[in-house]
């Protein structure tokens, strides 16, 4: 523990205030547990022993391990029925193989019925205090060693805690599903003896995909939070063993990937969660002795926009069954470069581009909206295969060896960001006449055509290289 300070010290920071990277840092460099960091950081500030932190972490538990019980055993919830006690039963079936991550997403769910019982103490929120409740349960059920379970639990609260000041507005993001999916990350592998660059990776991997999700409309709609808290557990889980298993390599610092998440959330809230709204209001639970005291005009308006807003997705839908590929021929080309979006569009953009364009090619111009612009590295040699060669977007060889020969050739290339939303511009300058295609981008590799030097000659192009142009 002395160790510990001494870095904390020579890094100049202040116990109280350290981050997750700065755990992982220090435990890195004093070659400890992240988990010993954090509990040095608790007795500093709290100024306790470790046993009295250790004491104080598996306390704060007591009323939340409680919820566990209630909704494991004789709990109901409005939302999730008695699924928590079906699970956690003896003899139920396994919803994984795993007995112990079974255990503790049997029990996750039987806290998320359990706060709809007797109520759950928030850390990010009440999502994620389901998990840390289901995996300090489970883990006392399955562990001898209560100082391992209250490390463990320790790395869950210092990340929980931390989410809890980022979450400002609306979004599982911040709470049970992205909170809930690092702190999961960072448990499995403290519990299996990972080391601090584990830890870092797995929480990065586990974030990434709960950006900007939101759930607070949804937990008015019945069953549907089961799967964000308990895939909070199950995300938590494979981006523990990708990081402690393979090498697969993550760049993102830990910090950089939690502040972009708090600042994503606020956003979200804004933009995300009215459309959920829209379309899951018509589900929302509602509860009749409150609903007496509401208007008869409110309620005849709301009964309104529910119909117009369940006709119209119904009919949304059927405009995407309509519009879906046969299942005998459902894939596009394959895309090399890793995105069917960011790839493939605009590589197809850029070959109706070569076709257009006639003699010798002397300048490809690419212009690019922002997100593209972003990932130019994966995108450009696709677009210039296809602009210079009118390669399609499964040359691999030629992806890897396009910017040379490119270069070689003395073809000069100009790239740009532009500001209008999707937009994927391509010129290719040649001695005879210049080829250009303005399309929208779209998934898939397909690509809804706004205007090219020739419109008709473009859409005959697309069509014979079996290029998807849709609205």
């Amino acid at each position: 523990m002395e160790k510990i300070n001494q870095i904390i010290a020579a890094k100049g920071l202040t116990a109280g205030e350290m981050t997750i990277g700065d755990c992982i840092e220090v435990a890195r460099e004093a070659q400890a547990r992240v988990s010993d960091v954090v509990v040095a950081e608790a007795m500093t500030t709290s100024n306790m022993t470790r046993s009295e932190v250790y004491s104080a972490v598996l306390a704060s538990f007591s009323h939340n391990l409680y919820a566990v019980e209630i909704g494991s055993t004789t709990g109901s919830s409005f939302l999730m029925g008695t699924a928590g006690r079906e699970v956690a039963q003896a003899g139920a079936p396994q919803l994984v193989a795993d007995e112990f991550l079974n255990k503790v997403l049997a029990y996750t769910l039987g806290a998320q019925v359990g706060n709809h019982s007797v109520g759950l103490q928030p850390c990010a929120g009440t999502g994620d205090s389901c998990t840390y409740a289901g995996f300090v349960r489970a883990m006392l059920e399955e562990l001898d060693d209560k100082e391992t379970v209250a490390r463990v639990a320790a790395i869950m609260l210092k990340i929980g805690t931390i989410f809890r000041v980022g979450k400002t507005s609306t979004g599982c993001n911040m709470e049970g599903f992205g909170a809930g999916a690092a702190a999961s990350a960072a448990a499995f592998v403290e519990l299996a003896g990972g080391k601090p660059a584990d830890m870092a990776k797995a929480i990065v991997l586990a974030i990434s995909p709960t950006i900007a999700n939101p759930c607070t409309p949804r937990v008015m709609v019945a069953g549907l939070c089961a799967t964000h808290i308990g895939g909070g557990v199950m995300i938590g889980k494979l981006a523990a063993s990708l990081a402690m298993h393979t090498s697969i390599p993550v760049a993102v610092p830990v910090d950089v990937m939690i502040a972009m998440a708090a600042a994503v959330h606020p956003v979200s809230a804004k933009q995300v969660v009215p459309v959920v709204i829209q379309y899951m209001e018509p589900f929302f639970k509602t509860n009749a002795a409150v609903e007496a005291y509401i208007g008869q005009d409110v309620h005849e308006e709301e009964t309104r926009r529910i119909d117009e807003t369940v006709t119209q997705a119904l009919a949304e839908a059927r405009q995407l069954a309509k519009k879906a590929n046969p299942i005998v021929k459902p894939f596009g080309e394959a895309v090399v470069g890793g995105s069917s979006q960011a790839v493939g569009s605009p590589t197809n953009t850029a070959r109706i581009a070569h076709f257009l364009a006639q003699g010798k090619i002397s300048k490809v111009t690419i212009e690019l909206y922002p997100e593209l612009f972003a990932r130019r590295g994966i995108n450009v040699p696709g677009i210039l295969m296809a602009a210079v060669y009118g390669a399609g977007t499964d040359n691999s060889q030629l992806y890897r060896e396009v910017m040379n020969k490119v270069a070689a050739e003395g073809i000069e290339v100009e790239i740009l960001q532009v500001n209008e939303p999707q937009l994927q511009k391509i010129t290719v300058t040649a001695s005879e006449k210049t080829g250009m295609v303005a399309a929208l981008n779209r998934g898939g590799g397909r690509l809804a055509l706004v205007k090219a030097s020739d419109n008709q000659e473009a859409y005959r192009v697309a069509k014979k290289l079996g290029i998807e142009i849709v609205e």
